[in-house]
């Protein structure tokens, strides 16, 4: 599985540029010039929008832990990790590590909160899921629109495990969200979904790459996106099927709509194959909205800004609707109504 680049918040030589090819939708290096200046401030944030979903809690204020920075689930457990931002021309990193033992169940509900200022952070999430475990990964990122954020997750899926996540995101003024899964295969299974809402010039980047190491591993993949204005919204999914990893099932899908004449959508989507008797197929779609469906909406009395905002709510709720938490799929779905 190619590594994520190390990137050194206070050394501007690690930054990627559009000459890096896992970067190229996404120039790090043309915003950040310069190493921000790192935070010497704390922060004090809201609850969050998982608050009610109770569970243990790990907080980082401007990449400061609150309390513990490691968490081990043993059983059935809820644990809710939360990046918080507000320090203005400062930069910050954050890191946590999650391990899930052999027969746990954990519900990870991570959101990434800032304050209306120009700050820069890059988060970074590892998680181990033990055999026959199971790791539901849900993420709400709401940034300010002149932020710039990278946040990494890897991911190591051993045999038998399990591991679900969902990302949404409204974007920033340069947003990655990168996802490297290394699939332990024999029987794992792994769904990653993501969903980018942006408006505005905010631009969100959602990367994964997934390495199937050995056989009969399963990996399904849907993302959803809808960009307005001069929004950007870049989609690569790459899934690699190593030699002797037969019997692998691994789909990937994109599809996007561009609510407007200047929005911009860029998509990547790769297979990887080296070995023999797998099933595997991406697909990729980006249009516009359905404007018979709208006239057909507008004909019986809806408001054409009220009819666009269902069409767009049916077609993003596809995503939300295969989260398994009934209550935590309930909180997604209405911050992300919200914010249609």
């Amino acid at each position: 599985m190619s590594a994520a680049p190390q990137i050194d918040l206070t050394n501007a030589e690690t930054f990627p540029s559009r000459r890096t090819e896992a970067w190229k939708y996404s120039d790090l290096k043309r915003w950040l010039r310069e190493a921000p200046e790192p935070s010497g401030t704390a922060l004090v944030g809201p609850p969050g929008p998982f608050y009610d979903l109770g569970g243990e809690a790990i907080v980082f204020a401007n990449g400061r832990p609150v309390g513990v920075t490691d968490f081990i689930a043993s059983g059935v457990q809820t644990l809710r990790l939360r990046f918080l931002s507000d320090a203005v021309g400062t930069g910050h990193t954050a890191s946590a590590r999650i391990v899930a033992r052999p027969g746990a169940r954990l519900l990870l509900l991570e959101t990434h909160q800032g304050k209306g200022s120009a700050y820069v952070a890059h988060n970074k999430v590892e998680i181990d899921v033990a055999r026959d475990a199971e790791v539901t990964r849900i993420v709400l990122i709401e940034e300010p629109e002149d932020a710039i954020s990278v946040t990494n997750a890897d991911v190591r899926l051993e045999a038998g495990g399990r591991y679900r996540q969902t990302v949404v995101t409204t974007g920033a003024k340069l947003q990655r969200i990168e996802t490297q899964l290394s699939h332990g295969a024999e029987g794992a299974d792994a769904r990653l979904d993501g969903l980018y809402l942006l408006k505005g010039s905010r631009h969100a980047d959602l990367t994964t790459v997934v390495d199937h190491r050995a056989a009969d591993g399963m990996t399904s993949q849907l993302t959803k996106g809808v960009v307005h204005d001069t929004a950007r919204g870049v989609f690569q999914g790459k899934i690699i099927v190593e030699r002797g990893a037969d019997g692998t099932d691994a789909r990937m899908a994109h599809n996007a709509l561009i609510a407007s004449e200047r929005g911009e959508i860029d998509a990547k989507p790769e297979l990887i194959i080296y070995a023999d008797d797998v099933q595997c197929a991406h697909g990729n779609t980006v249009g516009t909205l359905d404007e018979s469906a709208l006239f057909y909406m507008q004909q019986r009395g809806i408001p054409a800004d009220e009819a666009r905002a269902l069409l767009v709510q049916a077609f993003l709720f596809e995503v939300v609707d295969r989260i398994e938490d009934e209550a935590a799929k309930e909180v997604v779905r209405a911050w992300l109504t919200a914010r249609l």
